[in-house]
């Protein structure tokens, strides 16, 4: 079984530059015609409440009810582009989100500018606290610099398992870029981290370079510390300015021929499959 750790779907395109199909371009519909076209059995949509579709979260859950053996959402709550976002009542917020949307997560988008700190203050504290107990699993979009202070909230909250979008934000070039490995590979220690192996076209230095070879020794490091704590995502469809679904998949399960075949089919799906069957029951 292939399971899309990461995928978006929108009423409306909300990038630049403009598409000539903004209604179509990054559907619900044109993900599902994706999956079917390429294998893949399962995704999780990670829902982002921007620009023209600020009810993204409404447009994913009515998704599930036409999709609901193929797709999972993982409700936007309190990113950095939200009113709300780390203003006090997150805690009750986030409650307030899994009562009204069929949310087996969270997704969170850190601000660039933000040291993480606020993970750790009584609002942050409350906040995954109530995440753990309510069963969700943490989507955190963040930089390898927030790796500092999500450790401590890692090892605070055994339970609640955290998802770490697109390699923490890795890069494989850059002076900075050995460290941030190394800051990133050092959460690897706890088991409720997780790493997205996705983001090849964020990785490199020129964004189209299939099959990214320059960037193979991040993936490869990472996975010598994390193993098949790592879980495989497209990030459709905003992964199409760089290569299509197809070469996404590929480029882990034809050209990462460093992973095992079993932690392979772990990755591509069995360990994701595994956090949606231990998170919250939803219906659809």
């Amino acid at each position: 079984m292939i399971i899309d750790s990461h995928c978006h779907a929108w009423s409306h395109w909300p990038y630049l530059p403009p598409v000539p199909d903004p209604e179509n371009h990054g559907s619900v519909e044109q993900l599902i015609h994706q999956m079917d076209t390429n294998g893949v059995d399962r995704a999780t949509i990670v829902c982002a409440q921007i620009f023209q579709n600020f009810d993204n979260n409404n447009y994913v859950a009515d998704a599930l009810s036409r999709y609901p053996d193929r797709l999972e959402q993982f409700a936007d709550v309190d990113s950095m582009w939200s009113d709300t976002y780390h203003t006090p009542g997150a805690a009750k917020r986030l409650e307030q989100a899994a009562n009204r949307w069929p949310m087996k997560a969270f997704t969170h988008y850190v601000a660039a500018e933000d040291d993480g700190s606020w993970f750790n203050s009584p609002e942050g504290i409350d906040f995954l606290g109530t995440a753990e107990q309510l069963g969700l699993i943490a989507s955190i979009s963040m930089a390898p610099r927030h790796q500092n202070e999500l450790r401590k909230a890692i090892e605070r909250h055994p339970n609640l398992n955290f998802l770490f979008h697109h390699m923490s934000g890795l890069r494989a070039h850059g002076d900075d870029a050995r460290a941030n490995v190394d800051n990133v590979i050092a959460t690897s220690k706890f088991p409720n981290a997780f790493l997205k192996l996705s983001g090849f076209h964020y990785l490199t230095d020129t964004t189209w370079n299939f099959p990214y070879k320059d960037t193979r020794w991040v993936y490869e490091e990472c996975y010598e510390a994390f193993g098949t704590n790592m879980v495989w995502g497209s990030d459709f469809p905003v992964v199409k300015k760089s290569m299509t679904h197809l070469q996404a998949l590929e480029a882990f399960s034809t050209h990462c021929d460093f992973v095992s075949e079993p932690d392979k089919q772990a990755i591509l799906g069995g360990t994701l499959k595994r956090l949606l069957s231990d998170a919250r029951s939803v219906n659809k």
